[in-house]
C-alpha cells in the first residue's frame, strides 16, 4: 500500500469516536436487465462502456481493476478495506472495480446493480461525502440513462433500495458503550429510527474491536438530505454518550490495567491472531483518546484495516497459513508501534 492518505488515516474534530463516513448510491441503466439476468458477453460490454466513460472523468482519477485478474486474497483484501462487498470479492467473473488512488471512491460494476458507487472519507462528513457522491452520480448520468420510475424512484435489484437508492453510514469506535451493553439495546431499537447498527468486524452480538457501522435504512418517502440529517443526528448522540460513558470507564484501574496489557501484547507478542489484535487495538485506541498511551489515532486506525488476514497476505505476496500470518502480523504491528 502506498503512502497516500486513505480514509482510515484521515480524520477531523469527531475522529476520536467517528472514524469514517460512507455514502453509497445504486444505479442501473434503462432498458437493460439487472446483472443477474445478463450473459457474460453483455456484462463485458457494460464493463467496457463504464470504463470508457470513466476515462472522461479526470477529476475523480479513477483506474479500472479487472476482478478476474486478482488472486482470491487480493480481492478479499479490498473487501477488508471496505471498498467492495464480500460477494463482489467472491464472484469475480465479468466484474470490474473503478477505484481512486486514495481509495476514497470505489465503483463496483455489475455487482447486484450495474453501478454501486461509494464515497468514503475519514471523520464525520455526511455533506462532503454526499456532495462527492452526487457529483459522481451526475457524471455517470450524463453518460448513461438511468432506470427511474416517477413513483418508485431509482430502480434497483433489491426492492429495499428503491427510491433514493442511497445508503449512508458512519463507522464509530464505542468501547465504553459496548462494555455497558448499550449497543445491543440500541441495535434492537435502531430500525424504528430508520437506522441499522452492525459490527464492522464480527457477526451477531460480537463486535470485534468495538467498531460499529450505523446506516440509514429508509430510501422511500425521505429525501437524501433527510436521511443524512437523521444519520448525523444519531451519530452525534452516540458520540456524546460514548464520551460520557468513557470518562468514567477509563478511570477504573482495571480498565487502565487492560489498556497497558493490550499495549504490552501489541508491542511484544510473537504470534498475534486477528481477534486478539482487534481487542487489543480497541483498548489501545481508548487509551490514546484519553491520554493513557501516546500513540497517534491514525496509526491505530490504519492497523485495524491493514492487519486484516487478506491484507497480510498481500504484504507477503502469498496466501499464508494462519500461523504464518499471525507471526507476520505480530512483526508488523511491533514495528509500527515501537
Amino acid at each position: 500500500m502506498d503512502e497516500m492518505k486513505k480514509w482510515y488515516t484521515d480524520t477531523d474534530s469527531h475522529g476520536e469516536i467517528i472514524l469514517a463516513t460512507r455514502v453509497r448510491t445504486f444505479r442501473n441503466f434503462a432498458d437493460i436487465p439487472f446483472p443477474a439476468r445478463l450473459s457474460g458477453e453483455a456484462l463485458r460490454k457494460i464493463n467496457l462502456a463504464v470504463c470508457k466513460a470513466a476515462e472522461n472523468f479526470s477529476e475523480f482519477s479513477l483506474y479500472p481493476v479487472n476482478m478476474e485478474n486478482l488472486l482470491p486474497y487480493e480481492a478479499v483484501a479490498l473487501a477488508e478495506r471496505h471498498l467492495i462487498s464480500a460477494d463482489f470479492a467472491a464472484s469475480r467473473d465479468n466484474r470490474v472495480l473503478l477505484l481512486s488512488k486514495d481509495e476514497s471512491i470505489s465503483i463496483m460494476v455489475n455487482e447486484q446493480d450495474h453501478l454501486r458507487m461509494q464515497v468514503l472519507f475519514g471523520g464525520l462528513c455526511t455533506e462532503r461525502a454526499f456532495n462527492c457522491a452526487n457529483h459522481l452520480d451526475d457524471a455517470f448520468d450524463g453518460a448513461f440513462s438511468y432506470a427511474f420510475d416517477e413513483k418508485l424512484g431509482f430502480l434497483t435489484h433489491n426492492p429495499a433500495d428503491l427510491g433514493t437508492a442511497m445508503r449512508a453510514s458512519v463507522i464509530l469506535h464505542l468501547p465504553a458503550l459496548s462494555a455497558q451493553g448499550f449497543m445491543l439495546q440500541f441495535a434492537s431499537s435502531a430500525p424504528k429510527l430508520g437506522l441499522s447498527v452492525r459490527s464492522l468486524y464480527g457477526e451477531g452480538g460480537s463486535a470485534k474491536g468495538d467498531l460499529y457501522q450505523l446506516t440509514n435504512t429508509v430510501t422511500m418517502g425521505l429525501s437524501e438530505q433527510g436521511a443524512l440529517q437523521n444519520l448525523e443526528a444519531f451519530a452525534l448522540q452516540l458520540e456524546t454518550r460514548e464520551r460520557a460513558a468513557a470518562e468514567q470507564y477509563v478511570n477504573d484501574i482495571a480498565v487502565q490495567d487492560r489498556i497497558r496489557r493490550a499495549q504490552g501484547v501489541l508491542t511484544n507478542a510473537m504470534l498475534l491472531p486477528t481477534d486478539e489484535m482487534l481487542e487489543s487495538l480497541s483498548l489501545l485506541r481508548l487509551g490514546a483518546v484519553y491520554g493513557q498511551v501516546d500513540i497517534p489515532l491514525q496509526t491505530i486506525n490504519e492497523l485495524f484495516v491493514s492487519m486484516q488476514p487478506a491484507n497480510i497476505n498481500c504484504m507477503a505476496g502469498a496466501a499464508l497459513g494462519k500461523s504464518d500470518r499471525d507471526v507476520l502480523r505480530a512483526q508488523l504491528v511491533r514495528a509500527r508501534l515501537t
